[in-house]
């Protein structure tokens, strides 16, 4: 039996009872309905927003990061104030200030083979707003078995895709993506970067695609895939099909159980960026490198995109990006000291893995980047 609405809440949701796909009865739906969130960051801060406002009955945020100034150009959820606190404890605060009559529930965990099931058997459906592959094959494994729709996201720059995977009436997320990407081949938003409205647009379609969901009214996304870029403001479409030899929601399907996410990607299942490692004996740290540049000559190899260096830049480094790296072998000597360093360490560890592949031994990936320099050994540097 659907619950009943207070006249506080006729009055609240009063835009809604006006339109006939929602009255008093899909009020009273989403009242009932309850909805999680993979990742209260860029896509889940509107998601959240805007499914609170709607009157969800239940909302459940799962994350495990704490709010970054970084964070603020993009996760509207959060504030200034809310610098250092954990990020679903900011958005708890913020969604109940906007709606105090629903209920919101936090998980500040990482979101794992471990606890997935536990953590979604309840909710009427799911929001992937995460942004690292060995979660979105989680969430999609997850709803596959639980039987629950799929509301994915994914941004990227200029660029966004939405669609609802619902083994049940279409494709999967793995019918589309049997197999993830190689490690690095796709870079995240921490390397990219992200227009800071990008995750508005794409986070209230994913809004939106849910509500449409829980109420039964239009026509969800699913076996359609929305393309947006926003340079030239486009939307396109791509019809998907359900994939008979899918190896979760296919006939014959094989894998019954969650896996090991981060060991099929090759990839950490987390969306905030760390300090990239080549490892003990091919890494360099910053105050090493300091030292060294004092006494010995090392041809430094910028592997950022040209238009990063006007945020910071090391001087006399040469810099060859990472894309054009395979391509411009041939300008470096391979019998010459080198130090490889980009932003954070995780391009130029890729950019290691490629020079030794290719015979070079005498280089060296500078740990934390030039972010770690800026923080450690030239604070007059800006760190991004």
């Amino acid at each position: 039996m659907l619950p009943e609405l207070s006249r506080d809440e006729i009055l609240r949701y009063s835009r809604h009872l006006l339109i006939p796909e929602v009255g008093l009865e899909g009020q009273r739906k989403l009242k009932n309905s309850s909805v999680l969130i993979i990742g209260t960051g860029g896509l889940g801060s509107p998601v959240a927003l805007y499914l609170a406002a709607a009157g969800i009955g239940r909302i459940g945020l799962v994350d495990y990061d704490v709010v970054d100034s970084s964070n603020l150009q993009r996760q509207v959820i959060h504030g200034t104030a809310t610098v250092g606190k954990l990020k679903v404890e900011s958005a708890r605060v913020k969604l109940l200030d906007l709606n105090p009559d629903i209920q919101v529930d936090v998980y500040n965990e990482p979101y794992t083979s471990d606890n997935a099931l536990r953590i979604a058997q309840d909710y009427d459906i799911i929001l992937d707003g995460t942004d690292n592959f060995p979660t979105r094959y989680l969430t999609n494994d997850v709803a596959v078995f639980l039987g629950k729709p799929n509301v994915y996201a994914s941004i990227y720059r200029f660029d966004g895709q939405v669609s609802v995977f619902y083994a049940k009436e279409g494709p999967c997320y793995r019918c589309l993506f049997p197999e993830p990407p190689p490690p690095g081949l796709v870079p995240s938003c921490a390397e990219g970067g992200v227009l800071g409205v990008l995750p508005g647009t794409i986070g209230t379609l994913q809004a939106t695609e849910a509500l449409k969901v829980l109420l039964g009214i239009g026509e969800p996304l699913i076996g359609k895939l929305l393309l947006y870029n926003a340079l030239d403001m486009s939307f396109d479409f791509v019809k998907l099909k359900k994939n008979p030899n899918c190896r979760v929601c296919g006939p014959n399907a094989d894998i019954k159980e969650l896996i090991d996410y981060e060991e099929f990607c090759g990839v950490p299942s987390h969306d905030h960026e760390e300090e990239g490692s080549a490892g003990a004996s091919w890494d360099i740290t910053v105050t090493e490198l300091a030292e060294r540049v004092k006494t010995n000559h090392l041809k430094l190899i910028d592997v950022r995109e040209p238009h990063e260096l006007e945020i910071s830049r090391l001087p006399n480094a040469t810099n060859i990006p990472l894309g054009q790296l395979a391509s411009r072998l041939s300008e470096l000597d391979s019998a010459e000291d080198m130090v490889l360093f980009c932003k954070s360490g995780n391009r130029s560890t890729r950019a290691l893995e490629l020079l030794t592949s290719a015979g070079f031994k005498k280089v060296k990936n500078l740990k934390g980047g030039i972010n770690a320099w800026a923080r450690e050994v030239d604070k007059n540097l800006p760190v991004y």
